[in-house]
């Protein structure tokens, strides 16, 4: 699920980076945005830095939960019936010295740490809290040292819904820190120094639908480097979404993650990602890829993707690598959501490697060898199968096989871009929309300029009422056609209308 594939080829490596706990400044304001935008403040939230301590009492009719009894935790919980409140004492708790040792929650129980209560996994335990039972609640408590696998994680391991997490700090894990399942709540938590991901929103077999990211940082997860060890993996990322029907990410600190800050990635739908700071992510701060019906709103993005963006550049890679990065996703009304368009508006993007990439591939389709989300269809049709020849050269299969880059509607941004800040001289400045010119496979209908030709001028994709400082260039309809803003605002481009632009305003 990376950028492109045989189109286009790359590689994808990254550099290893340093310092992934660091708290840059917080913006006092979105610097210069323009009055018309009224884009607002982002604060960071910096809740790694300044947690909220737990009860120092275990509330009425709580169980407590002793740190110097080996599996303790596990062992009350499974005595216990379900609505029971467990309060963890100050201190080092361990399950039994098995990898598959955990604490396997009953319906409506919760978990309350004191202050300085950790759960420790010793790098022998896979697992925190897994199973299937719903409605578990989590706050106040550090999870760390747990040893999952790839794709899996450390806690609510098994994707079960209606978890609340709030005031948790989960860190130094492998794997993922955190799964998610149905009506999933994590607030004003640490998703922090992870090994694959800090969350992993993927439920096997099903659908994920009304999940909340709130007042989160999210910082320096990747530290096992997927993508270099498994190039093109697409398998990492500050948080990673996967077939989530209905989100809420909001008010989220994602900075210094090694790879992409937030990555939706295969048949999402209706999300909101909004009042953010993404920053300081070596890849791109979000990517929205083969997904439908977004609304992304008053964000600060500054100072994304400058590791993965100038590796490409010095490899002398032509393709417009940007911090906010559409693949093969658009608006489309028959999905139902809170809107039938992805709308991009009153965000401030400054000094990032590029600002926004609309894309699409033109030999990536439902059945195509092509496709990377191996095995998945559109939403609009269920059975694979469908998409094949000769019936997918007719409507309404050949427009519904494919994931569309279309109806997304970019206003009211404020792109600020300083070269001598982000230290580049070429390649760092686009935005872009473009398809590949499709070859493959053989039986393809979309190949040559087709795909080209619709995301570029028929599937009203638009930018207007941006306000550009910097020395800003427009790629449309290839990566060749690379173009000034008065071309880019002129036919048959006509994008831009009522957007300025002071080429020399960027520092």
């Amino acid at each position: 699920m990376k950028w492109r594939n045989r189109a286009l080829p790359m590689a994808v490596a990254l550099l290893a980076t340093a310092g992934c706990t660091s708290t840059p400044e917080t913006p006092a304001k979105a610097a210069g945005a323009p009055a018309a935008s009224g884009a607002p403040a982002t604060p960071a939230a910096r809740v790694c830095a300044e947690p909220v301590t737990g009860p120092a009492k275990p509330p009425a009719g709580a169980v407590p939960v002793d740190p110097a009894v080996v599996g303790d935790l596990a062992a009350k919980t499974r005595s216990s019936p379900p609505h029971t409140t467990f309060w963890l004492r100050p201190g080092r708790h361990r399950l039994d010295a098995d990898r598959y040792a955990q604490v396997v929650p009953k319906e409506g129980d919760r978990y309350l740490g004191a202050p300085g209560a950790v759960l420790d996994g010793g790098k022998t335990n896979q697992y925190a809290f897994g199973g299937d039972a719903p409605d578990v609640t989590l706050r106040h408590l550090t999870v760390q040292g747990f040893v999952a696998p790839q794709n899996e994680g450390v806690v609510n391991h098994d994707s079960a819904d209606g978890w609340v997490i709030e005031h948790v700090t989960i860190q130094h894990n492998t794997g993922a820190g955190l799964m998610a399942g149905d009506r999933q709540r994590v607030r004003a938590s640490c998703l922090r120094d992870n090994g694959q991901y800090g969350m992993n929103a993927y439920k096997s077999g099903g659908r994920i639908g009304d999940l909340v990211v709130e007042g989160n940082e999210i910082v320096g997860n990747n530290t096992g480097d997927w993508e270099r060890r498994r190039s093109g993996c697409g398998c990492t990322g500050g948080i990673k979404f996967w077939a989530v029907d209905g989100a809420d990410v909001r008010g989220n600190w994602v900075h210094d993650n090694r790879g992409t800050g937030l990555w939706a990635d295969t048949n999402n739908n209706d999300f909101r990602i909004e009042n953010n700071l993404l920053e300081t992510n070596d890849g791109a701060a979000l990517i929205y890829e083969t997904s439908y019906n977004a609304v992304i709103r008053n964000n600060t993005i500054r100072r994304n993707n400058w590791v993965e963006g100038r590796r490409a550049a010095d490899r002398g890679d032509t393709f417009p690598f940007a911090t906010v990065y559409l693949s093969e996703s658009g608006g489309e009304p028959r999905i139902r959501a809170r809107t039938d368009k992805i709308e991009i508006y009153r965000n401030v993007l400054r000094d990032n490697w590029s600002g926004i990439t609309l894309w699409e591939n033109a030999d990536r389709f439902c059945n195509s060898p092509a496709n990377t989300s191996s095995g998945d269809c559109t939403l609009l049709v269920r059975n694979t199968d469908r998409c094949a020849k000769p019936s997918i050269g007719t409507a309404p299969l050949y427009a519904d096989c494919r994931w569309k880059t279309q109806r997304v509607d970019i206003h009211d941004n404020r792109f600020v871009l300083d070269k001598s800040v982000v230290m580049c001289t070429a390649k760092c400045d686009r935005m872009a929309v473009l398809a590949n010119y499709g070859t493959y496979p053989d039986w393809s209908p979309y190949h040559g300029e087709r795909v080209a030709e619709a995301i570029t001028g028929k599937q009203h994709n638009r930018w207007h009422d941006n306000v550009y400082r910097g020395p800003w260039k427009f790629v449309a309809h290839d990566p060749s056609r690379i173009l000034d803003f008065a071309e880019w605002q002129a036919m048959p481009y006509r994008q831009d209308a009522g957007s300025t632009f002071r080429a020399r305003d960027g520092g």
